[in-house]
């Protein structure tokens, strides 16, 4: 399936964009988030919740659409959970390989994955029915979203 190694893919990409950051702006807010194409998150903080979404998101939407009959899947407020766990004092380094292992974990559950499973359906939050592709695609765009924060900051740090 196309989605897997583009899935696999993105914690490279991620990486790449966050060792342009200096260390110094890691946790560097800007004077005004406007124009951000997703959420507000420092450049940490964009990793910090990269691996929090794969891990407490879409590990438990994935499972519960391949074990369950049309499950219901929630959103996860990630202004809060920010806030809970302090991102801005958490380790790069750490969130980075965190989020890299869980990523692979959830590319190696989606490698398993049945042809007609791909299809089992679910409804999440503000996005209403999904399939388990969809469901996949949906993540693939979250982390497409999150590029585009990271750009977003780089510019505004240059």
């Amino acid at each position: 399936m196309q989605i897997l190694p583009e899935l696999a893919a993105a914690p490279d990409e991620i990486a790449a964009l966050l060792s342009q950051v200096p260390a110094e702006r890691r946790a560097w807010v800007p004077p005004t988030w406007e124009g951000i194409p997703g959420e507000r998150f420092t450049a940490l903080g964009q990793a910090c919740h990269l691996r929090d979404i794969e891990i407490d998101g879409y590990h438990v939407r994935f499972g519960r659409t391949l074990r369950e009959d049309r499950p219901d899947l929630v959103s996860i407020d990630s202004y809060a959970l920010a806030r809970e766990r302090n991102y801005d004092a958490d380790d790069l380094d750490a969130a980075i390989t965190a989020f890299r292992r869980a990523r692979r974990e959830t590319v190696a559950m989606l490698s398993m994955t049945r042809e007609a499973d791909w299809e089992r359906k679910a409804t999440f939050a503000e996005y209403g029915e999904v399939t388990l592709r969809g469901l996949a695609h949906i993540l693939r765009s979250h982390d497409l979203q999150h590029l585009a924060c990271l750009h977003w900051l780089l510019a505004k740090m240059a």
